[in-house]
């Protein structure tokens, strides 16, 4: 398998609709939707969706595990789950369809313990063949160190494979301090990286080449939500604007984003070119409700118009 993701805190997502949130009132809710969920888990979906093939690597435990594997299988995305003794989360999220306003309801996950956190990596460790391209995406489960991300990076690197870091906070320090081949910060995450109080648009490309002068990686894509995107390399500094669509729901753009961009990495693409894509899968992603990914054919219409227009 050429593409592995990394889900460390993978979930399901319930999902329902009310007509109206209402305190200490029994709600009659429409029936719930279950899917698969967590940042690196979506990115293999999203990968799916292009035509391209990924093993999506997570810890998994309990009855909503099994349920999560099952939702995988039923997308035909294949997984390889670690059991660990907690429970997988569940998230849940409701619709409140008078106002068309969403409620979500993130849970923090169960302990992963140390033991099985040696066993994630030794799993990781003898996958054969090694895949070329690594994503890691999602929050930290309780118990798992910020640091637990290094051995990852070192695991992955060791195997020649290419790292793609979205994460926050400390994990995603400590990702970049290991050194990765690709960064997909927002400004805040790009300032705190580079240690500046704050950016805009035009700061981003200096704080942007400084981690790579430093070798911490090779481009760096700072997202900008409805503005797009900026991709810096040492050899690029290129904005890529988002085009024009009809907003429904921002959930799931960030992880469609990426699986754009890694459709692309994986066919020998350009980093131009990854971007284009990378924008116009997250941006389709935006044009439905609810918790859903983009649609392939809003995507390739997207990303199209970016070719023409940029």
């Amino acid at each position: 398998m050429k593409i592995l993701t990394i889900t460390l805190n993978p979930t399901v997502d319930k999902s329902t609709s009310i007509d109206k949130l209402v305190p200490e009132k029994k709600l009659r809710c429409d029936q719930p939707k279950f899917e698969p969920g967590g940042g690196g888990i979506n990115v293999s979906r999203g990968l799916r969706r292009l035509g391209l093939e990924s093993l999506a690597f997570f810890p998994s435990g309990g009855r909503t595990g099994k349920l999560l594997e099952s939702l995988l299988e039923k997308e035909n995305v294949q997984s390889l789950a670690v059991s660990v003794s907690g429970e997988t989360r569940e998230n849940f999220i409701v619709v409140e369809t008078s106002t068309n306003q969403q409620f979500r309801f993130g849970m923090p996950g169960t302990e992963v313990t140390g033991e099985e956190q040696e066993h994630i990596l030794n799993s990781l460790n003898s996958l054969s063949p090694f895949p070329e391209f690594i994503i890691v995406s999602g929050s930290l489960p309780p118990g798992i160190e910020a640091s637990f991300l290094r051995d990852i990076v070192k695991v992955a690197k060791e195997k020649g494979a290419k790292i793609i870091a979205d994460t926050s906070g400390d994990a995603l320090s400590q990702m970049v301090e290991e050194g990765v081949f690709l960064l997909k910060p927002n400004l805040g995450e790009l300032a705190n990286l580079t240690g500046i109080e704050s950016l805009d648009n035009d700061s981003a490309d200096e704080a942007a080449q400084q981690l790579i002068a430093q070798g911490k990686t090779e481009a760096i894509v700072v997202s900008l939500g409805p503005q797009g995107a900026y991709l810096v390399t040492k050899d690029i500094t290129k904005l890529i604007p988002a085009p024009t669509v009809k907003k429904l729901s921002t959930v799931g753009a960030g992880d469609s984003m990426v699986a754009g961009m890694v459709s692309v990495l994986a066919r020998g693409g350009d980093f131009i070119e990854m971007v284009r894509r990378g924008v116009a899968c997250g941006s389709a992603a935006t044009m439905n409700s609810g918790t859903q990914l983009f649609k392939k054919e809003d995507a390739d219409r997207l990303f199209e118009f970016l070719s023409r227009e940029n």
